[in-house]
């Protein structure tokens, strides 16, 4: 049976308590995050059932289970700086700045460390320096909690991520479709037409990843990340053909609803790269050679 979906004032009202409460109760647990302009729910809100709705006349907003369930043990509501938080992680904050913007969630500007619509939905929150006018990110304590991060950081101290990782997943994944084709780079990829991709990226002078896990807490990999855009390239495809819509649609969703910058590139289109991909990359600041 489906559980009901009520919005946050529904819920106050259900619980006798103000919807300022409730929202002070939601922000303390890290279940929802504050942007410039409205509540963001983030990753740990949605694992208690939180979702984004739509109404015709306010636009979105966040309903609950109504049933939902407040975890206060999960946090105690502090807000940690990249030092402290590097602290936590073994790892300078400079270092921790840079892991975050690898994974997307924070972007350097010429004023400083930016949070990002993805650095929102794991409790960043953004803050000005009195001092210097520069900006910084700081965060809510339940990203010591993010799967994903520590995965990074262990990737990152040269660890064994593999036998660290919580759920062996991708091994299994990466088992069962073996990577045999030999990219110029060194990468190894599944099929032609990614090794066709990856060429191109790399005689284009961009730096990628491979099979970029997506920091999120969900198990999905991205065909090609392009950190110096921050934005992820898939191919909807394999060597036998295009994949069914339905399974694009799906994995395309998840892009749209934690806000990630996607290229597309579509079976059909493999044979005009040249053509195609200097604009699509042009969109997010990347220039082709």
């Amino acid at each position: 049976m489906t559980t009901q979906k009520l919005s946050t004032s529904q819920i106050a009202k259900r619980r006798g308590v103000s919807v300022k409460t409730l929202f002070a109760e939601l922000k303390q647990a890290g279940y929802i995050n504050r942007s410039d302009e409205d509540w963001v729910l983030t990753d740990i809100g949605a694992k208690f059932g939180g979702e984004y709705a739509q109404h015709t006349k306010f636009g979105q907003f966040i309903v609950w289970p109504e049933n939902l369930l407040i975890d206060s043990a999960l946090s105690h509501g502090k807000m940690l700086s990249a030092t402290q938080l590097g602290e936590k992680l073994n790892l300078s904050a400079k270092r921790l700045n840079l892991l975050l913007s690898e994974l997307g969630w924070i972007k350097k500007t010429p004023q400083g460390w930016q949070a990002t619509p993805a650095g929102l939905t794991h409790g960043a929150k953004q803050k000005v320096s009195k001092e210097s006018g520069q900006t910084f990110v700081i965060w809510h304590d339940t990203i010591t909690r993010n799967q994903r991060l520590k995965q990074t950081v262990v990737e990152y101290l040269g660890e064994d991520a593999d036998a660290n990782a919580t759920d062996k997943s991708f091994a299994r994944f990466q088992h069962k479709f073996a990577a045999k084709h030999r990219t110029l780079d060194g990468h190894y990829v599944r099929s032609r037409a990614e090794l066709i991709i990856d060429n191109w990226l790399y005689m284009n002078g961009i730096v990628h990843a491979y099979d970029r896990p997506l920091p999120i807490e969900a198990e999905l990999l991205s065909d090609f990340y392009l950190p110096s855009g921050k934005v992820y390239l898939q191919f909807w495809g394999d060597d036998t053909g295009a994949m069914e819509a339905d399974e694009i649609e799906r994995i395309r969703q998840v892009y749209v609803d934690h806000q990630f910058a996607l290229i597309e590139v579509y079976s059909h289109e493999i044979t005009q790269l040249d053509e195609l991909l200097p604009s699509r990359l042009r969109v997010h600041g990347i220039k082709a050679y």
